[in-house]
């Protein structure tokens, strides 16, 4: 397509105008003359975009939240040089300060190298179908599009960054769990080899066919288990896209039990705040990438599970780093859907393809009660061959009354009720599940990684697997 120029109306303004108005052969041939001009110049036009393309690499990876760059090769066959000016038709989810830009192509080159800058807003896949060029003619009367494929998917992956500075000390290999050694607890459960008897060995763990055969003491040594599995599983129900945290809300609570919700808080934000908050979900996803690297760290293998009313997306618990992008790559486009979690669906499915005993960290909701009551009657099928923690993030007003002070008015009364009748339930609950050997913690939004973590370091070192 070619479209006219800045100076194509000033010439039409100068020439054209003036001269109809005075007419004769004069005044013709100057109107004729620049309608020549402009008719060999659009020609020139067309075949300044003649074999532009540009090459965009299939898979482009970020991270919400933080800036990512594009790379773009544009092929100039001609090797002139010129200057066009590009547009991306980037979707409303990946931000940009700039529309369109103006590149320079060097003289002698067939392919220069551009970067585009831009900042994704929102975890997913995306695609980039088209771009579009623009150049000038050779006398500068038209501008000379055309659109240009470029088949290209953005993946927008969840921002770890913060998680991980957060975690820093974690990640530094100085010692078994994090920053400093800590001291083990017991004596490991998977066997390692046979030593001579030594005063003060126990004689549980005297091998007695060792023994036998060599005619003198023999003691068994254990090690810590290094290879064992970490399954977190997501919860990706109706109640999974409520936004994390209430913002302009006072969010009440001290410590991770709940017996620790000491302060309350309104159940309705205070102000407006346009920007979106980001959902439960994706903090669920987010805290599990996070003890996935932790897991990796520890020689662990680490595996994913989601679920709705039907088991989503299950990766069988590995390490490495492959195994880990294959983890990101299947929670990145992972969405709450609005349907109540199916708990005997998930349960069964853990009970036939999870053979070998394993840690499972549950990332759910369970303020609903009739969620709850399906929750602990499913969890009996898993709980004896698992270890189960359970853990949800906690909820804006839930605290017991008469621990807000700032309550002025009988419809703050009346709300300050209603969170104590939901932490009252969440107590019954958790001494449900302790009776049964299951954790159940309420955790801060701003601390659900570093919790989780910190738990499963804790297993790690009491050796409770």
């Amino acid at each position: 397509m070619v479209v006219p120029h800045n100076r194509l109306l000033f010439w039409v303004a100068v020439v054209v105008l003036p001269f109809s108005v005075i007419g004769g052969a004069v005044s013709w041939l100057a109107v004729s003359a620049l309608a020549a001009l402009a008719l060999v110049d659009a020609v020139g036009a067309r075949r300044g975009l003649a074999g532009i393309a540009l090459e965009l690499p299939a898979v482009i990876r970020m991270s919400r939240d933080r800036e990512g760059r594009i790379e773009l090769r544009v092929r100039n066959p001609g090797q002139k040089p010129k200057t066009i000016r590009l547009g991306l038709a980037l979707p409303d989810e990946i931000e940009s300060a700039q529309e369109d830009v103006s590149i320079a192509l060097p003289g002698e080159a067939e392919w220069s190298r551009f970067e585009w800058s831009c900042v994704p807003r929102k975890r997913g896949s995306y695609r980039l179908d088209a771009a579009y060029v623009e150049t000038g003619s050779p006398l500068g009367f038209w501008a000379a599009r055309k659109r240009v494929a470029a088949n290209s998917e953005l993946r927008v992956y969840p921002n770890l960054f913060n998680e991980r500075r957060n975690l820093a000390a974690l990640f530094l290999h100085r010692g078994a769990f994090g920053l400093h050694t800590q001291r083990q607890l017991g004596k490991g459960r998977e066997f390692e080899k046979l030593r001579e008897y030594l005063p003060g060995d126990s004689f549980d763990d005297v091998h007695w066919k060792a023994t036998a055969r060599r005619g003198r003491p023999v003691t068994k040594v254990f090690q810590i288990e290094r290879t064992q599995e970490v399954y977190v599983i997501i919860d990706a129900s109706r109640l999974s896209a409520r936004p994390s945290e209430g913002r302009g809300s006072r969010v009440g609570g001290r410590g991770s039990r709940v017996e620790g919700l000491e302060s309350a808080a309104g159940f309705f934000p205070t102000t407006h705040d346009p920007r979106p908050s980001a959902t439960t979900l994706e903090r669920f996803i987010t805290a599990a990438l996070v003890l996935g690297l932790a897991a990796e760290q520890q020689g662990d293998l680490f595996g994913l599970l989601s679920f709705t009313n039907k088991v989503e997306r299950f990766v069988r618990a590995k390490n490495g780093k492959a195994h880990f992008s294959a983890c990101r790559d299947a929670l990145y486009t992972l969405e709450p859907q609005i349907v109540a979690p199916d708990y005997d669906e998930l349960c069964t499915f853990i009970r036939l393809r999870l053979r070998r005993r394993a840690l499972l960290v549950f990332l759910t909701s369970l303020d609903d009660p009739v969620l709850a009551e399906s929750f602990v009657r499913n969890i009996e099928m898993v709980r004896r061959q698992h270890l189960v923690m359970v853990n949800m993030l906690q909820l804006p007003g839930v605290a017991p009354v008469f621990t807000n002070p700032n309550v002025a008015s009988v419809d703050d009364l009346y709300q300050e009720l209603g969170g104590h009748m939901l932490w009252q339930n969440l107590r019954e609950l958790d001494r449900t599940l302790q009776r049964r050997g299951v954790r159940f913690s309420l955790l801060k939004n701003e601390r659900l990684s570093a919790e989780l973590v910190s738990q499963y370091l804790s297993v790690k070192q009491r050796q409770l697997l």
